[in-house]
């Protein structure tokens, strides 16, 4: 992983460092002036949120070459704030959202990560891809018939310009060549003036203007808690996915507490708030080669000094250009050997399915943070359920007439110990039953009630049960619990 003080050492690192920032910062444009849209707010809200936010996280994130902006996810979070309360209530939702983050961050939020699966991963990396190719659909449809040839014309230079020279992101060169066509031939095509008005001036302090009451923290605090899930969960799915890529660790924490810092930086300058931006980061990380913070810096930087010192000439940018480019992070993001007939038919059907609700629910709902808490839920599910089945109980010995013993074998959890009762023979076994737990391990207080469960049923017959063989863990809660909860019947 190159560093920083590398990159500015070496000519060639440091050009690809600003020309990836570039090709992000014009990437950004039409995508933050869009989200400004769901959002209920003007495009100067979500192109200074686009620049605070990148060069925030620059410098406080804990991975180098994401890129974090403003966001779908968040404007849908934080829309009925602003539609219902106005756009102090707004400002002050994503203050208070950038707060909780810090909170979730030193609580150790990010060590979570280890508990989503491979398959959810995947599942969210293909869900993305689509999402990022479904938000080009409004850009090809009723726009003139020039748009479909210079989409094209943009796509070939992408793919074939790498195979003659890498000097140059080929992102940067289609929309360059786009736009001097547009502006030379005068064509009429949608372009990014379009989208929204450009800022004029530099973003300014802003304190929002609301009563500090308990009133003011119950309309505010559950959309600040929402966007501060859906905006930590983004950014720590992306920063994990970049480690993939690079093969290189992140600092998870320092990353969830930046996005938090950047959110409340964001806020006090009058953005919308933010988080991490999958297919910008993809054009950095993975199309441009870009490995440090310097590119996330002059991604924010160029994007200010473009809309506001060089609007008149970005606004003339075509929009088939951006749509290009997206098309292609599209196909790049999304992981074509996990659909491979070779790779369905190896993998297990369970982790097909995980991907599959994954992709689902995403793309049903537009919401990456849904669309992983439901693929987590079904994963742990079917988890639970073929783990229950390693469990079973074996009639190991009867050592004398009036002694029977039993060896359970496998891991008692909720879902292996609720057919533990049915297992055992109450009115034919004799008066002295011995259950080994040598080769198992108890987790939880549903197995404890389980064997309580057994011990009542065999005491009705009149017989008494000595469980034995418990490690240290399993004897501890054992110990603590047995007794004390509703054994049932």
């Amino acid at each position: 992983m190159h560093s920083v003080r590398a990159a500015l050492k070496s000519p060639r690192l440091l050009r690809t460092e600003v020309l990836a920032g570039l090709v992000v910062a014009l990437a950004l444009i039409p995508e933050a002036i869009s989200f400004s849209i769901i959002a209920g707010v003007d495009p100067q809200v979500g192109l200074f949120a686009s620049f605070t936010m990148a060069v925030t996280v620059a410098i406080l994130g804990g991975r180098p070459a994401m890129i974090s902006a403003a966001t779908g996810a968040v404007a849908l979070v934080v829309a009925p704030v602003m539609r219902d309360h106005g756009f102090d209530y707004l400002i002050a939702t994503v203050i208070l959202g950038g707060l909780i983050q810090i909170l979730l961050a030193v609580a150790g939020v990010a060590k979570l990560m280890r508990f989503i699966p491979r398959s959810v991963m995947v599942g969210f990396v293909n869900s993305l891809a689509i999402l990022i190719l479904l938000a080009q659909i409004p850009h090809l449809v009723d726009v003139p018939a020039l748009v479909y040839p210079m989409v094209a014309a943009g796509l070939l230079v992408i793919v074939l310009l790498p195979r003659v020279t890498t000097v140059v992101p080929a992102p940067l060169v289609a929309i360059v060549v786009l736009t001097a066509i547009t502006v030379v031939a005068a064509l009429n095509v949608p372009n990014v003036g379009d989208e929204g008005e450009l800022p004029s001036s530099l973003p300014a302090l802003f304190t929002p203007d609301v009563p500090w009451t308990l009133e003011t923290l119950r309309i505010v605090a559950p959309y600040a808690v929402g966007m501060a899930l859906v905006g930590l969960m983004e950014s720590l799915m992306t920063a994990k996915l970049v480690d993939d890529i690079t093969d290189t660790h992140s600092d998870k924490t320092r990353e969830s507490w930046g996005q938090g810092v950047a959110n409340v930086v964001t806020g006090f300058f009058g953005g919308m708030g933010g988080c991490a931006m999958i297919g910008q980061t993809m054009i950095n990380v993975k199309v441009s080669g870009a490995r440090t913070r310097i590119s996330t810096f002059l991604a924010g930087v160029f994007l200010l000094v473009l809309v506001v010192g060089f609007g008149d000439a970005v606004a003339t940018i075509p929009m088939a250009a951006l749509v290009a480019v997206m098309i292609m992070v599209s196909v790049g993001t999304f992981d074509w050997h996990s659909v491979a007939p070779a790779t369905l038919r190896r993998m297990p059907r369970s982790e097909t399915l995980v991907m599959v609700v994954t992709v689902a629910v995403v793309v049903a709902t537009e919401n990456l943070a849904i669309g992983v808490v439901a693929g987590v839920v079904v994963a742990s599910v079917l988890f639970a359920r073929r783990v229950a089945h390693f469990t079973e109980v074996i009639d190991v010995a009867q050592p004398d007439p009036d002694t029977r013993v039993y060896k359970v074998v496998g891991e008692l959890f909720f879902a292996s110990s609720n057919d533990l009762v049915y297992q055992f023979d109450y009115a034919g076994d004799p008066r002295n039953i011995v259950i080994d737990l040598s080769e198992s391990h108890i987790w939880d207080a549903s197995s404890v009630a389980a064997l309580d469960a057994i011990e009542t049923k065999y005491a009705a017959k009149g017989k008494s049960v000595t469980i034995r063989g418990l490690n240290e863990a399993s004897q501890e809660r054992h110990a603590r619990l047995a007794g004390h909860l509703d054994a049932g019947e």
